[in-house]
Formats: C-alpha cells, sequence, structure tokens
C-alpha cells in the first residue's frame, strides 16, 4: 500500500517547439569545462617535473565547479514543462547506455593487464618464477574484508532496486529510506575499503606489477563507488524534494543503473582478483 506521504508529479505539457526535442540555451559550461579539463592535465605535467601543485589545483576545481553548475542545469530544465519530451528522455537513456559502456570498456582494460600476467607469470619482467602472485607477494584473505564489501555492495543493489519499486508506487516514505540505507552502504564500502588498503601487505609504489594492477582495478572501482554514492545522494535531495515521480525520475534510474553497473564489476573483482588470484595469505 502506498504510503499517505506521496511524490509530487509534474505535469506534461506541449514543447514550446514544434518538434519534440529539446533544443538547449547558449551554455558556457563546455568550453569552461574544456579548458578547465585542459588545465587540470597541463598541471599534472607540471607537478611531475617541476612539482607545481597549484595548476592542477586550479584546473580541478573548474572541472569540479562545472560539473555543479552544468548539472544544476539539468535539473532544473528537467523541472520545466515541456522540455524533458518523452523523445528528449529516450536520448538521455541512450546516452547513460553509452557512458555504462564506455565505463565497462575501461575496466576491461584493466582486467586485461591483470588476466595477460595472472595467466602469463614469465612476462613479468625480472621474476626469477614464472609463478602467480609473484613471489614474495602476500596476498588479502578473499573472505576477511573483500568477503564484507561483496555483502554490502549486494544489500546496497538490494535496497536500490527496493527504493526503485517504492517510486513507482509512488510511496515517497519507503523510497527515501531505501535510498539512504543505499548511500550508508556505499559510504561503508568506501570506508572499510580505505581500511583494507591500510592493511595491505604490499607497497602501493614500487612493489611490481601485482600491486599495480591491483590498486588501478581495485582504485578505480573505489573511485566509481564514490561517484555512484554522491549520485544517489544528490537523488535522495531531489526526492525529498519532490522531484520524482513514478513517470518521470529519469535521473534516479540513470542512478540505479550505475550503482548496478558498480556492484557487477566489484563482483568481478572479487572472483578474478580477490579470490582466483589469491596467492599466500598475508596473516593480520
Amino acid at each position: 500500500m502506498a504510503s499517505s506521504t506521496t511524490m509530487a508529479t509534474v505535469e506534461e505539457a506541449a514543447p514550446p517547439h514544434k518538434h519534440p526535442y529539446h533544443l538547449v540555451d547558449p551554455s558556457p559550461w563546455p568550453l569552461i569545462a574544456a579548458f578547465s579539463a585542459g588545465t587540470m592535465l597541463f598541471g599534472i605535467v607540471l607537478n611531475a617535473h617541476y612539482g607545481m601543485h597549484w595548476p592542477f589545483l586550479l584546473g580541478l576545481a573548474g572541472v569540479l565547479s562545472c560539473m555543479f553548475f552544468w548539472w544544476r542545469d539539468v535539473v532544473r530544465e528537467s523541472r520545466t514543462p515541456g522540455l524533458h519530451t518523452p523523445i528528449v528522455r529516450i536520448g538521455l537513456r541512450y546516452g547513460m547506455v553509452l557512458f555504462i559502456a564506455s565505463e565497462v570498456m575501461f575496466f576491461v582494460a584493466f582486467f586485461w593487464a591483470y588476466f595477460h600476467f595472472a595467466l602469463y607469470p614469465n612476462h613479468v619482467s625480472g621474476a626469477e618464477t614464472a609463478i602467480w602472485p609473484p613471489k614474495g607477494i602476500l596476498t588479502f584473505d578473499p573472505f576477511g574484508l573483500p568477503f564484507l564489501n561483496t555483502m554490502i555492495l549486494l544489500l546496497s543493489g538490494c535496497t536500490v532496486t527496493w527504493a526503485h519499486e517504492a517510486l513507482l508506487q509512488n510511496n515517497r516514505k519507503d523510497m527515501l529510506l531505501a535510498l539512504g540505507l543505499t548511500v550508508v552502504l556505499g559510504v561503508s564500502f568506501s570506508g572499510f575499503q580505505a581500511w583494507e588498503y591500510t592493511e595491505a601487505p604490499f607497497a602501493f609504489s614500487g612493489g611490481g606489477i601485482y600491486p599495480s594492477t591491483f590498486f588501478l582495478a581495485t582504485g578505480f572501482h573505489g573511485f566509481h563507488v564514490i561517484i555512484g554514492t554522491i549520485f544517489l545522494a544528490v537523488c535522495w535531495f531531489r526526492a525529498r524534494a519532490g522531484q520524482f515521480s513514478p513517470a518521470r525520475h529519469f535521473g534516479f534510474e540513470a542512478a540505479a543503473w550505475y550503482w548496478h553497473f558498480v556492484d557487477v564489476v566489484w563482483l568481478f573483482l572479487f572472483i578474478c582478483i580477490y579470490w582466483w588470484g589469491a596467492g599466500e595469505i598475508a596473516v593480520h
């Protein structure tokens, strides 16, 4: 039974043009974002060669500012009757699907690197014996913190699905509860992963190919968890403000897709790197 507190609805209105598409107003954010990203990249080079930090920080501040203001404008557009027509929303869905597909290929590169050396350890430069993990590398117990984080992410996948179902039933109370639990679980995952890194039995840098592939794959996944948690937290505040309805909630739907993608990637990481790729377990 739906809660007495229901979602606000946005009435469908005719588009302001004679076509169903949304022609966006002139915006400064694409140009500013391009210059900010270029400054950030140039700052990385200056920091690596000359120890100059401020260009990178300036570029990063510009990128984060553009993200905030650009997405703020998109949210405002979604709340303006007549702009996000059904055709426009289909285009947004295609865009999110393609973005997630590009993220899949991003992680394929890390898995490729990992399996290249795991299946052909004789390709490891300087290795005395062709074994994986390399000689001298102690690994995590897969059924310690990694398994706990796996359970956390699997549970968060259930709670975000619960939130979506509550939204479809126009049940605002349960939607906010379930989405809030998902955000808490995401923050918990990040905290446990940070703790895991402090307990790592191998060095972050200078430790060879195993730490490189491990921290690249799990670290970028952790970064995606942080992004997804922020994404869902923004959706929680939008839902609390009544900006989603059973018929119009693509912002939350996109966040849920992204979160399920993060869950699936972690399952592959747990199975392939923590469990299948485990060697001699480090004792803590």
